[in-house]
């Protein structure tokens, strides 16, 4: 070969392995959140707890609403059982103005929406709003993509601390991409801002949440207000999800979630009319067990009691928010029968005994199974029935009501 060619041949090649190196240099760091003004894990040390207007009222959305669900966490007890946020899901948006700014709806909103988050602040509580990846919201409001900083400017200065951030009409939109973008036009904005991944698990969104800042991460489609199955959409797409469906998916992700990184098996049913209150009390052990975000989604103003004290039960909320931020798992599963069990800061386990069957069982959990020798003897308490049962070696067992559960802790 001629000295000439192999000269050419060598730049060539060191010229496609430069733009090789470029490349990925730029794909490693292209994905990576700015340098915030405070910590990413401190804005969610624990599963963040509110409230969020879709699962009830969908579009039908109102400054009236709204103020009235803060009212109404507050006067429910909701708010000194730990929740906090009041979310706007999709709807309260129209339009863009002439520079590009993202406009409320003046019907709906009469006095805008830094009036309204200022009205959730002077109640102790703290105010969320929803937007979209894409160009279009799931409903076909106005979208934040190409608006990202723009936006996250306007939300801070209407006093945001939480955003639910969507991925429909995405189209070819890399997910990590979208939601590192967003994630750098908050930090940009210099308030604190909670970032809600909605992108329901299509991504794998557990692989990158923490890396790209998010502090919690839709891992399903969905959440329907049903027990069990799935269900395709109208237009043949997959799925929603009936409560144990999503639970289902969620075996082997706990070791992704984490204090101010959550996997967030969708919004709470509870209280919403589909299930019954003996599935919703299981529902609601559930998601405390998964560590999951504990995000009412009913009408807190006209809740029943049986449903107020399923929402507000401290000692079932404790469980979801124990500051060692261990997500439960499944440790037994015989046929419709189940043992799921989580540790705790103080070294004990909140075990879940699971009921799917359609009659009554008798479920037992080993202490093998949580991680304890056989030997030893531990406190077991009831945390709906508040009550100790005694102390109990090896094992414990307990009858579980058709799609119910039975909750406790089991204390060295």
């Amino acid at each position: 070969m001629p000295a000439d060619m192999k000269f050419t041949r060598f730049a060539v090649l060191a010229l496609v392995g430069c733009f090789a190196f470029i490349a990925t240099v730029s794909a490693q760091t292209s994905y990576q959140p700015s340098a915030p003004q405070f910590e990413l894990a401190a804005l969610a040390p624990t599963p963040p707890m509110g409230w969020n207007s879709w699962n009830k009222f969908a579009c039908n959305v109102s400054e009236q609403l709204i103020r009235g669900m803060a009212d109404a966490m507050v006067k429910s007890g909701m708010k000194d059982a730990g929740y906090k946020y009041i979310v706007i899901d999709d709807c309260w948006q129209v339009s863009r103005d002439q520079d590009g700014n993202i406009v409320a709806d003046p019907q709906r909103f009469p006095s805008g929406i830094k009036a309204l988050a200022d009205y959730v602040h002077s109640l102790g509580l703290k105010f969320g709003i929803y937007s979209d990846a894409g160009y279009r919201t799931c409903a076909g409001r106005p979208a934040g993509r190409g608006h990202e900083y723009q936006d996250a400017a306007r939300y801070a200065s209407w006093g945001v601390d939480y955003l639910k951030y969507d991925w429909c009409n995405t189209t070819t939109q890399d997910a990590k991409a979208s939601y590192a973008l967003i994630r750098n036009a908050l930090n940009a904005s210099g308030r604190p801002i909670v970032l809600s991944i909605c992108e329901w698990g299509t991504a794998k969104p557990w692989l990158w949440g923490e890396q790209v800042g998010g502090n919690l991460w839709r891992t399903t489609g969905d959440i329907q207000d049903r027990f069990e199955g799935k269900l395709k959409w109208g237009n043949g797409t997959c799925c929603s999800y009936g409560m144990t469906a999503i639970l289902d998916e969620q075996v082997g992700l706990a070791s992704y979630a984490g204090p101010g990184h959550w996997n967030d098996p969708d919004m709470l049913e509870v209280g919403n009319g589909g299930m019954t209150d003996t599935e919703y009390q299981s529902h609601f052990s559930l998601w405390a067990e998964l560590a999951a975000p504990l995000i009412a989604g009913n009408d807190m103003a006209n809740m029943r009691p049986e449903i107020r004290d399923i929402l507000t039960n401290k000692e079932v909320i404790a469980v979801d928010q124990d500051p060692l931020g261990h997500e439960g798992t499944r440790v037994a599963k015989d046929g419709p029968m189940e043992v799921w069990s989580k540790q705790l800061s103080n070294g004990s386990r909140a075990v879940v005994l699971f009921n799917r069957d359609s009659k009554p069982r008798e479920i037992t959990a080993t202490w093998e199974e949580l991680g304890y020798p056989s030997h030893l003897s531990a406190a077991v308490r009831d945390l709906w029935q508040k009550k100790d049962l005694g102390e109990f070696t090896g094992k414990f067992s307990a009858q579980v009501a058709s799609h119910g559960v039975v909750m406790v802790t089991v204390k060295p």
